[in-house]
């Protein structure tokens, strides 16, 4: 597909919806093409507009950095976007949506937390058998909750610790709410339940839960992860899970995620492939829950992303800039 098709935006991983939403909002005179597939998978050889947005697993071809005016990211995230940057010297305006999901993303931390404590997935399994053995679980009340990365989504996973009767630590170079207990990361490890990373990424703290940072909390700890899949690489947790010093882990993000999400949708996780083999195993234990980085989506958080979309592309198309630009780091 070329220019040719006459779209002034065109929106990539726009789910069925997500696009009926955008369908309604955006006004009629602009031109507007979608595709429910990231990019490598649409085959696009050339791109279809001048703007064109995506979410985060799309990868962008190199060539087109020449050929776009703007993209827009519908996510809080925007590492994608200067990773492009870095690569080719893209030149064209950057944007990205900041404050649509804070609070879908911090009930999902809050329900994956809940799930591991209280074993959910053997109750649902021992319910053929009607067996509560082995099913003994925990409360949140009297837990200690490690957040790390205490920005818009991490503020609400400390408000929903707090409301649950949990002691709430965070973890954050950048001080912003005067309501939170700092720690360094440190100082929280041999005190923490649960662990909620909440950060941004950036070029500096990819695989910031490392192996021989998690080995430092308590054994029997849930570590959960809502924010971005390279902060905390498979193998690691993987390992950590093997030797029982993870109590469980709960993934919404993944590395390598836009691979793992193209095969998972094809149908092509080869096993033989040591990545996809991990997250194999791992989807086998009783104690690890992954979901397909949905966080955001719940019905009021969708209706503020397609409202706060349709105003960057509306501002984008009338000023050539963004009204969120992605920040420089």
């Amino acid at each position: 597909m070329t220019k040719s098709a006459g779209f002034d935006v065109f929106f990539y991983e726009a789910f069925a919806e997500e696009r009926e939403l955008l369908q309604k909002l955006l006004p009629e005179n602009i031109r507007a093409g979608y595709a429910s597939e990231t990019i490598q998978e649409a085959g696009h050889d050339e791109p279809p507009a001048l703007l064109i947005s995506t979410r985060t697993q799309s990868r962008i071809p190199h060539e087109w950095a020449q050929k776009l005016n703007g993209i827009l990211s519908r996510s809080t995230g925007y590492n994608h976007l200067l990773d492009y940057q870095s690569e080719t010297e893209f030149k064209g305006a950057m944007g990205y949506l900041p404050l649509y999901c804070n609070r879908a993303v911090a009930e999902q931390a809050m329900m994956l937390w809940m799930a591991l404590l209280r074993k959910l997935s053997l109750q649902i399994e021992q319910f053929n058998t009607f067996s509560r053995d082995g099913l003994t679980g925990l409360e949140c009340s009297g837990k200690t909750l490690l957040v790390v990365g205490v920005g818009n989504v991490g503020h609400e996973v400390v408000r929903i610790g707090r409301g649950l009767d949990m002691r709430v630590l965070g973890v954050d170079i950048v001080k912003k709410f005067d309501d939170v207990d700092y720690v360094a990361v440190e100082q929280g490890a041999p005190k923490a339940d649960i662990i909620v990373s909440a950060m941004n990424l950036t070029r500096k703290n990819r695989g910031y839960f490392h192996y021989d940072l998690l080995k430092k909390f308590r054994k029997g700890v849930i570590f959960v992860n809502i924010a971005r899949g390279e902060l905390s690489p498979i193998k690691d947790l993987f390992t950590l899970l093997k030797e029982g010093h993870l109590g469980g882990a709960a993934l919404d993000v993944y590395e390598n995620e836009s691979r793992l999400a193209v095969a998972l949708r094809n149908k092509q996780m080869v096993i033989d492939d040591p990545f996809f083999a991990m997250i194999h195993e791992m989807k086998q234990m009783p104690n690890v829950i992954f979901t397909p980085h949905n966080s955001f989506n719940t019905k009021e958080a969708l209706q503020r992303k397609a409202e706060h979309s349709v105003k960057q592309v509306v501002h984008f198309l009338e000023n050539n800039a963004f009204l969120w630009d992605v920040p420089e780091e």
